[in-house]
C-alpha cells in the first residue's frame, strides 16, 4: 500500500493526533444538517452549457477521462471548478 503525503498543515493535524494532543469529537446534529446540506449544494447543477472544442482537444479528454474512470463531462466540469477556484492557474507566456 502507498504511504500517503501530507502537506504541513496535514502533517501537524496528524502528528497532534497521534500524539493524544488532539481529540475526535462527534457533530451535533445541526453541524450533520449543515454538512449535509453543503454536500447537497456542491453536486448540485444547475446550468446547461454548450460548447465548441478543438477535435484533438476532446479526444484528449476523452483519453484522460478514460484513464481516470469518470465521464468526460466530470473531468471538464471539475478542471472548471478547480480553476474558479483557485486550484488551477494559467500559464501566461
Amino acid at each position: 500500500m502507498e504511504k500517503m503525503k501530507y502537506d504541513k498543515v496535514g502533517k501537524n493535524i496528524l502528528d497532534a493526533y497521534e500524539s493524544g494532543n488532539m481529540k475526535l469529537s462527534s457533530p451535533s446534529k445541526k453541524e450533520i444538517e449543515n454538512i449535509k446540506a453543503i454536500a447537497k449544494n456542491t453536486f448540485k447543477k444547475n446550468k446547461r452549457i454548450t460548447i465548441r472544442l478543438y477535435d484533438h482537444d476532446f479526444k484528449g479528454i476523452q483519453r484522460k477521462a478514460l484513464e481516470m474512470g469518470i465521464p468526460y463531462q466530470t473531468l471538464i466540469s471539475g478542471l472548471i471548478h478547480r480553476y474558479i477556484e483557485g486550484e488551477l492557474v494559467s500559464k501566461i507566456r
